[in-house]
């Protein structure tokens, strides 16, 4: 008897968008929440990293939705910038206020500077944060990359250079010593052009032949298997941008055996999911220092993330209302 595997629909990406990005929250968790290094589970645990990844691909095929919809520069920096920048300041006032002690002018131009872009990310790779400055920085190129390909298709390919660039970042000397510093950034670019770039083919709900499965599950246990390998064997032996390449299969894959999973997982596991994800960027601004930082260390694994996520969640949906009705009211006032 032949039985024909279902298409894999790639409309799905967008359809379970909410609950792929609250799964990426809770792996962006299990990562961040402290696991001693000769434990089984480190390597794994370490994978939660590709929650980022996730985030990016994901944020990528969004915005094509948005431009495609409506191309205007304008529209598209106020909408994005007043989704993430509020949230960005409340949290960056509270973590960098209460730690300053004054001092010469440079301490307050640092002041000044950390909470406005966190410009120690970009000058000497200072973490807290990370993702946000990253973030506001890829949008800043997003219009413009996604108006070169609508006009010149060929410049899908620009990932491909990405890539490159992060080799030329990792080995070639003067371009290390210059940038080498934000590799944590120049790593995770690629896979948000390469959303940007699926984004098309998601909105057009392309389909792959469901024999592809078998393609994408020996993908998804290569890339897997070897990240768990290199972090559990060989953490700290080799530059992170090589697992970093392989966040970028793993990622996309992840992403449609995710979908797999949420078209047969009840109402309430999916409901629950897209509820993390609604609330992800508070999330992640929230969970480290303003909450992690703050629970007893000789906790083991599990009661640490359980309590960090339950105590995380409320705290984001507060923050998600304040930030909300500071957008509306400057929605009110910036013109599209």
């Amino acid at each position: 008897m032949n039985l024909k595997i279902k298409d894999i629909e790639l409309a799905n990406i967008s359809r379970y968008r909410g609950e792929l990005m609250g799964m990426a929250m809770v792996f962006i968790i299990l990562f961040h929440a402290d696991l001693p290094r000769n434990d089984m589970f480190y390597g794994l645990r370490r994978m939660g990293n590709v929650g980022v990844d996730m985030f990016l691909f994901l944020s990528g095929v969004g915005l094509w939705f948005s431009w495609m919809k409506t191309p205007s520069y304008k529209r598209f920096f106020k909408r994005r910038y007043l989704r993430i920048y509020p949230a960005w300041l409340i949290i960056a006032c509270l973590f960098y206020i209460p730690r300053f002690h004054g001092g010469s002018v440079m301490s307050w131009v640092d002041l000044i500077g950390d909470i406005t872009i966190n410009w120690d990310f970009w000058l000497h790779d200072e973490l807290n944060f990370w993702y946000i400055p990253a973030t506001m920085m890829l949008y800043l190129f997003a219009p413009f990359y996604m108006e070169l390909i609508k006009k010149h298709p060929i410049y899908r390919w620009l990932p491909v250079v990405m890539i490159l660039w992060c080799i030329l970042v990792q080995y070639v000397t003067p371009v290390h010593d210059i940038v080498g510093h934000i590799e944590i950034f120049w790593s995770r670019v690629p896979i948000f052009f390469i959303g940007i770039n699926m984004g098309e083919l998601v909105r057009t709900k392309q389909k792959m032949d469901g024999a592809s499965i078998w393609m994408i599950i020996i993908m998804f246990v290569m890339t897997l298997t070897s990240s768990i390998f290199l972090e559990q064997q060989r953490h700290g032996q080799f530059p992170l941008y090589v697992e970093r390449m392989l966040y970028i299969p793993l990622t996309i894959t992840s992403i449609l055996l995710l979908n797999r999973l949420f078209r047969r997982t009840p109402k309430w596991f999916n409901k629950s999911f897209k509820f993390i994800g609604a609330l992800s960027l508070e999330c992640y601004l929230i969970h480290i220092h303003f909450v992690l930082d703050y629970l007893p260390h000789n906790w083991s694994y599990w009661p640490t993330f359980f309590v960090c996520t339950a105590i995380t969640l409320p705290l984001a949906w507060l923050l998600c209302k304040i930030v909300t009705w500071i957008s509306n009211q400057l929605n009110k006032v910036i013109p599209e």
